[in-house]
């Protein structure tokens, strides 16, 4: 239990990051403290250092200097490095989510899928998105690594930040059936193939997004012309 201030900056920064991961503050927002202390019911000065921390440890903020804080813009570098990473995390996660399979950690896995089931069915895009990134989360909490779970909630964070702001379409999302497969793998105990569907699953997403480098020098008339 920390104190009442670190608790307070910790509910500020959980907001805000919920709210980039579903969507809500798009990459680009502005973050205007006065807008934040009026809409949060905070302390100006628990805003600011809740800004902070999801700039150094999050990496979903960005600050400038005299200017303010808004809502990073990952560059394509910096989204291939966090898939690579989020690949090397997620397969120790399901390593020692199937060394911790108890029968409540199966349970918690069977009705976090039903929970996602619910959303699709709902039509909820926030929710879906919301229970889809949770299903992440569940695996890391499963496994019982406090330290991968914290690493893989940033990088969960940054990841719907990404898709945000490179999305093919606007329905690139984690998939049911890629998650069941997933669950089936794990409470079979197999884990040469869980780590085979969840790097083919993290791939799957990143192969939606447009992650190509582009050059600066564009011929507008090619572009621009009549076709």
């Amino acid at each position: 239990m920390g104190t009442r201030a670190q608790l307070e900056v910790k509910r500020i920064m959980d907001r805000l990051a919920s709210a980039i991961v579903e969507h809500r503050l798009p990459p680009g927002t502005r973050l205007t403290e006065a807008k934040l202390v009026e809409v949060l019911g905070a302390n100006r000065n628990h805003v600011r250092s809740a800004l902070q921390k999801l700039a150094s440890e999050y990496k979903v903020v960005t600050i400038f200097p005299n200017r303010g804080a808004c809502v990073a813009q990952p560059t394509i570098k910096e989204a291939r490095d966090v898939f690579a990473a989020r690949i090397v995390i997620e397969r120790a996660v399901v390593e020692l989510a199937i060394d911790n399979l108890t029968a409540k950690n199966r349970n918690r896995l069977l009705k976090q899928l039903e929970k996602e089931t619910g959303a699709i069915k709902c039509g909820e895009r926030q929710e879906m998105i919301r229970e889809s990134g949770n299903f992440h989360r569940v695996l890391a909490q499963i496994a019982g690594n406090e330290v991968l779970d914290e690493l893989l909630a940033g990088l969960i964070t940054r990841t719907s930040l990404i898709i945000a702001l490179y999305q093919e379409t606007p329905n690139v999302q984690c998939s049911i059936e890629e998650h069941q497969a997933l669950v089936d793998a794990i409470l079979a105990k197999d884990c040469d193939r869980a780590r085979y569907l969840m790097d083919e699953h993290m791939k799957t997403i990143q192969r939606y997004l447009l992650l190509d480098e582009r050059s600066g020098d564009v011929d507008l008339q090619a572009v621009l012309e009549e076709s």
